[in-house]
């Protein structure tokens, strides 16, 4: 299926959706989506993303078996 023929079907798909409430979580979808998500973070989600590949460009980094067996 190419995407003409897949925005197609999404759309009839849409069309005979009849509850408002999934219409309204498909359009928070679709436009979260087509959004750049790095604008949508607080500074602090931010710090905290540099922060981290900050560490893992210095070669600072864990399993996640090792990262489980701490927090657990």
């Amino acid at each position: 299926m190419d995407i003409q023929s897949a925005k197609i079907e999404l759309a009839k798909l849409i069309l005979n959706i009849e509850s408002p409430d999934l219409i309204i979580k498909i359009k928070n979808l679709l436009t979260k989506e087509t959004g750049d998500f790095w604008l949508t973070l607080s500074d602090s989600e931010k710090e905290e993303i540099k922060f981290g590949i900050n560490q893992l460009d210095k070669g600072l980094r864990v399993s996640v078996d090792e990262f489980l067996s701490e927090i657990t």
